[in-house]
């Protein structure tokens, strides 16, 4: 399981990155702004959002069996039509469908079901299982680029429809509920839990503290490439350093599971936060490749140790029979972050001419997420204590 949803991951991930490779091409060729283009990445994320609670309420009652062969038709599917397509419009609806039943099917809800595999170190699946959202995005966004840049957007896109059809099936068939998930859903009531605030309250303080740290790290995501390019490197480098960027995000996300289950979930996430909050302010200002490359590996860690700290706060803070829609409840206001942030990165730049504001931006809201976390981190201590004395 952990390797099949490594895979699912890394793939859906991996085009929602690859938006980044592709503005550049599609903005030039049919004279787009950036912020409608990179408006693809925010629709693609609407349709992950709106969705991914859809999935969640369909995989706590009925199980993931079946997700992978949807997700494998619709992401092969979509691929290939944006391929032939020329139209803004239908541009923004194949990415909203790729995001609706691909990015959105293989996301939180085979996290959740990973999680209640495992009774000892439930934050290492985690953690192992989400680094595959890093790999994807560190390697197809460069794979798409020299996809791109050999034989133009439009192959690119066949080449990586037929890729991911041929790769996804065969894991399809990997993919089993947890037996702790299948008991869990024959119940009428929650499992007992140790932690003292309730699901809902647990899930209201991560939703309102998820959609500031994805605005966060949303803007390098849709906007490093450009930026670079910009700046005058090339699309080989700029490629390069998204990639070390994803697969430093590799390790972060593992070591953000493992010490999940060392220090707890929740100090784990404010760590993260923390850490891409400082980091993502300096892009636009350094100018030399070794040191961009350095601040793509910091950024890199700690961005992805924070989707996994959000991962592993929802398998330790809420029941199994709640945990699909816990998860992709957090998704939808993660997604819906992730959107805003692509877009208003691209909307500061038009009104600009660069890339300060957007990045200035990216940390302002990295800020706002952290004070968030630390007022839960008051909370649970406050409510703990209550607890302790009655």
């Amino acid at each position: 399981m952990v390797f099949a949803v490594f895979m699912l991951g890394a793939l859906s991930f991996g085009i929602m990155g690859s938006i980044s490779a592709f503005l550049k091409p599609l903005s030039n060729e049919f004279n787009w702004s950036r912020a409608s283009t990179s408006f693809l990445y925010t629709i693609a994320s609407l349709g992950a959002a709106f969705f991914g609670v859809f999935w969640g309420f369909i995989s706590d009652k009925y199980g993931t069996k079946l997700f992978g062969y949807i997700a494998a038709v619709f992401m092969a599917g979509t691929l290939f039509l944006l391929s032939k397509q020329t139209g803004l419009f239908e541009f923004y609806l194949l990415y909203f469908l790729f995001g609706a039943f691909g990015t959105a099917i293989v996301g939180a809800p085979l996290y959740a079901n990973v999680g209640f595999w495992f009774k000892k170190n439930p934050g290492l699946a985690i953690g192992l299982s989400a680094a595959g959202g890093a790999a994807g995005q560190g390697s197809i966004p460069y794979i798409s680029s020299q996809l791109i840049e050999k034989s133009g957007w439009q192959t690119a896109y066949i080449y990586l429809a037929l890729i991911y059809f041929v790769i996804m099936v065969p894991l399809s068939f990997l993919i089993k509920e947890s037996p702790l998930r299948e008991s869990a859903r024959k119940l009428t009531s929650n499992l007992p839990k140790d932690f003292p605030l309730s699901d809902r309250e647990v899930i209201i303080w991560i939703s309102i503290a998820v959609i500031f740290c994805c605005n966060c790290m949303a803007v390098p995501i849709v906007h490093l490439i450009p930026l670079l390019t910009d700046a005058g490197f090339s699309p080989k480098f700029a490629s390069q350093a998204f990639m070390v960027l994803m697969f430093f995000g590799i390790f972060g996300r593992i070591f953000s599971g493992k010490l999940g289950d060392m220090i707890g979930a929740l100090p784990t996430y404010i760590i993260m936060s923390a850490g891409q909050t400082i980091s993502v302010l300096w892009f636009p200002y350094f100018q030399s490749s070794i040191s961009l490359y350095v601040l793509a590996a910091v950024f890199g860690f700690t961005y992805s140790g924070v989707m996994s700290a959000i991962l592993v706060c929802a398998r330790m803070m809420v029941s199994p029979n709640f945990a699909g829609r816990a998860m992709s409840f957090g998704s939808f206001f993660g997604w819906m972050g992730m959107g805003l942030g692509g877009l208003l990165g691209g909307y500061f730049y038009d009104l600009r001419g660069d890339y300060i504001w957007s990045y200035q931006f990216a940390s302002a809201m990295g800020v706002i997420n952290v004070i968030i976390l630390l007022l839960l981190w008051l909370r649970i201590k406050k409510h703990t204590t209550q607890k302790k004395i009655t």
